[in-house]
């Protein structure tokens, strides 16, 4: 009997010894920066091997010592006997009584609920996170951020403002938000009226009578590589890009009449050369019967000068060959394309004589398909007074109507057909009529447009 008791009596000491030697083990040291170990459930005490002494075993545990630290706890632990083992495991604290403190506010969370809640990372000293504010329940008052958390220093980082519940006041920035600084509107109970404005450009500046500013040179290069050796350069870009000389021949009118009785022909012509502003024009027209002296003939030279960009203004001199005597007439007019694209033609005439005439004319291409174009030309003449010896009357001598109908072969060539009217008027009618020439006529024309 004696041996069973001594075997019984050891096993109950080594179970004592090995439970303060697991007290010993401090978890809350195990807690690594950042990092919180949640707290495992508590397990069931192992149950001991039924005694045949249970004064030992049913003793009752000693108070837990108020002032004690866990490492005093920790050491008294380790120095207990076998029979005291049952003593030191009931000093160290129950795990399912241990308080839990929430890392958010600092409340003992082990009275709300009645398990461990294991504490969660720590994360308020790390730069960028921020807790989101709770509102207080039930006081209708604006959330502030969590205990602990000053975000008022953090970069970026502005809180909303929630109105007071029921109050109907405005919101004020919180505390330790100094937001008057802040671009982008006043805050209540800042001054804004010291902030400068911006300074009005564009449409905002007041009307005034200033000169404009000065125009900038472009020649930039001369700065560097002096003005003469440029001057060659801008010559030469001036000339072939813009400045340059051009030159163009126009035959309008080349065509024959064939007319009752008689036939006939007639000639408009003309051609210019120069730049885009200043040009010489040289023009001629006429008309005759075969077999007979030219009835009419003359040449135009003229100086002409843009005024516009679709319009010229030309001066010079016009000799006629025909009739006899020959006039040689100062020559002042007008010539460009109207608007709708009327090609018109104006001009005065005053002669060596002192006679005083005028000259209109105006066609017009009207493109049917891209190469086949009927064009009505008119050409009306006036003159100020009569005089017989060159056969014209005052007023309206004669009106020329016809309609062309041309196909382009190319740009430059282009063959057509026609009609033609034309009619002399007042004293010149009379003239015609004495030399035995017909007042009006009818003629059918066939022909050739070309330009180089």
């Amino acid at each position: 009997m004696l041996r069973p008791k001594l075997r019984l009596a050891t096993a109950t000491a080594a179970l004592a010894l090995a439970t303060p030697a697991a007290a010993q083990m401090d978890h809350s040291k195990m807690n690594m920066p950042g990092m919180t170990m949640p707290m495992p459930a508590e397990k069931p005490a192992a149950q001991k091997p039924p005694s045949k002494k249970p004064a030992v075993a049913n003793k009752p545990p000693a108070k837990k010592p108020a002032a004690k630290s866990p490492q005093l706890r920790a050491g008294a632990a380790s120095r207990a006997t076998p029979k005291s083992g049952t003593r030191a495991r009931a000093a160290l604290p129950s795990r399912s009584r241990s308080s839990v403190v929430d890392p958010r506010s600092g409340s003992d969370m082990s009275a709300k609920t009645g398990q461990p809640m294991p504490a969660g990372p720590d994360m308020s000293g790390m730069p960028g996170m921020t807790a989101p504010a709770q509102p207080v329940a039930g006081q209708g008052q604006t959330p502030v951020p969590p205990a602990g958390h000053d975000m008022s220093s953090m970069p970026g980082m502005t809180m909303p403002q929630s109105p007071a519940a029921g109050q109907g006041q405005t919101p004020e920035p919180r505390a330790g938000h100094d937001m008057s600084s802040m671009p982008g509107g006043a805050m209540p109970g800042h001054d804004m009226s010291t902030m400068p404005s911006a300074a009005p450009s564009g449409t905002s500046l007041p009307a005034g009578n200033a000169p404009p500013p000065p125009v900038p040179k472009v020649d930039a290069a001369d700065a560097i590589y002096g003005v003469n050796a440029m001057e060659m350069g801008r010559h030469h870009l001036y000339q072939f890009h813009g400045g340059q000389k051009l030159a163009q021949v126009l035959v309008n009118v080349l065509e024959t009449q064939f007319r009752k009785g008689r036939n006939g022909f007639e000639w408009d012509a003309e051609g210019w050369y120069g730049g885009d502003i200043n040009r010489l024009w040289i023009k001629t027209e006429g008309d005759g019967a075969f077999g007979r002296p030219l009835e009419r003939a003359e040449v135009q030279a003229l100086y002409s000068r843009a005024v516009g960009p679709y319009f010229n203004l030309q001066g010079g001199l016009r000799y006629d060959f025909k009739p006899n005597p020959s006039r040689v007439y100062a020559t002042v007019g007008v010539e460009g394309l109207a608007p709708s694209f009327f090609d018109v033609e104006g001009a005065l005439f005053l002669s060596n004589k002192g006679e005083l005439m005028a000259r209109a004319e105006g066609s017009y291409d009207q493109r049917i398909t891209q190469r086949l174009i009927l064009q009505p030309r008119a050409e009306l003449n006036f003159a100020a007074e009569n005089s017989r010896e060159i056969g014209v009357g005052a007023g309206l001598n004669d009106a020329e109507l016809g309609l062309r109908l041309r196909y382009d072969i190319r740009r430059e060539f282009a063959p057509y057909v026609g009609v033609q009217y034309r009619r002399a008027f007042g004293r010149t009618r009379g003239y015609l009529r004495d030399e035995g020439e017909d007042a009006s006529s009818w003629s059918l024309l066939t022909g050739v447009r070309l330009w180089f």
